[in-house]
């Protein structure tokens, strides 16, 4: 009995491709390849569990790969794949095999990454997307306990993307992944509790630990804030009053403004020269408060710097 010949593109109508329930395709692989190499574009295909192992899907001298978006890919074997370029977007990897695949400048957007094995991938320039797809699902939920569910599958595929960009040296990334994964579990905290509240406290002032220049920022604010609480507030400078005078022209208020802004940097980083001196119980309340906001600020900045330096 003669061997079954390969299928081509023109054998397989995309129906076939999109059916679930069809006849297993002999050698899926090549018949994959080979519809790929049409440059039509693939979409919906069924490739659940598809023994895929090394397929070569790179569209090889063009500028543009292959298009094989919003199908099924559950539980695929895609270990050693060649996906270079390809877009996947709106695809389910759930639980895919992409171990030692080359995934360098593919589109990820949207698809569901639940359990997929990363283990040796190379991810770099790899379109994942603003949120993954568990992320808007739980925006979108009716019902806590599907909203929590959901918020820990996002914090869960956070976590591995995080893990995989480590494993290959992609900091900046790994960076980028821990900050979401931090900020999926503060969604599974209670909307009123103290918990949420100071997780999102560190989100603002440092991206948890990622973004060090929030500090800075947060510091430059401080100062021009506490700035113009003393140019009203009050200040000595030997003896002779320093503040806030609608008799006096615009710039000498501006020249004013300036010492209470030198005061105010003096402060914040602890220096206390002690040329200018607060005048008054409120400007001394100020001074104290932002001494110990400028002492905890700058010893945040340094942790969040250290951290983001020994990566």
């Amino acid at each position: 009995m003669p061997e079954p010949s390969t299928p081509t593109p023109t054998d397989i109508s995309d129906d076939i491709w999109q059916d679930g329930a069809r006849e297993p395709i002999n050698n899926l692989k090549r018949a994959l390849e080979s519809r790929a190499g049409t440059q039509t574009p693939m979409n919906n295909f069924s490739l659940a569990r598809a023994d895929l192992q090394g397929v070569n899907l790179v569209n090889r001298g063009a500028k543009q790969g292959y298009s094989l978006t919003n199908s099924d890919l559950y539980r695929a074997n895609l270990e050693k794949a060649h996906l270079f370029m390809i877009d996947l977007s709106g695809s389910s990897l759930m639980k895919a095999n992409l171990v030692d695949a080359n995934l360098h400048y593919a589109n990820l957007d949207g698809c569901n990454l639940l359990g997929v094995n990363l283990k040796g991938a190379k991810v770099e320039h790899v379109n994942w997307g603003t949120h993954i797809t568990q992320e808007l699902q739980a925006r979108k939920a009716e019902g806590l306990e599907n909203r929590l569910d959901l918020y820990q599958q996002a914090e869960e595929i956070y976590r591995h993307l995080r893990q995989t960009a480590e494993y290959q040296g992609l900091f900046e990334l790994a960076g980028h992944f821990f900050q979401k994964e931090m900020t999926m579990r503060r969604k599974q905290m209670p909307k009123i509790s103290t918990s949420r509240c100071i997780s999102k406290l560190v989100d603002i002032f440092c991206g948890y630990g990622e973004r060090p220049l929030r500090v800075i920022m947060f510091s430059v604010s401080l100062i021009v804030l506490f700035a113009t609480l003393y140019f009203f507030a009050g200040l000595s400078f030997s003896g002779e009053s320093l503040g806030f005078d609608s008799s006096i022209g615009f710039w000498e208020n501006v020249k004013v403004f300036l010492g209470a802004l030198y005061f105010s940097v003096v402060t914040f980083t602890t220096l206390g020269y002690g040329d200018v001196a607060p005048v008054g119980g409120l400007a001394r309340a100020l001074a104290a408060t932002e001494a110990f906001l400028g002492s905890f600020t700058l010893a945040l900045f340094v942790v969040v710097f250290v951290k983001k330096m020994t990566r």
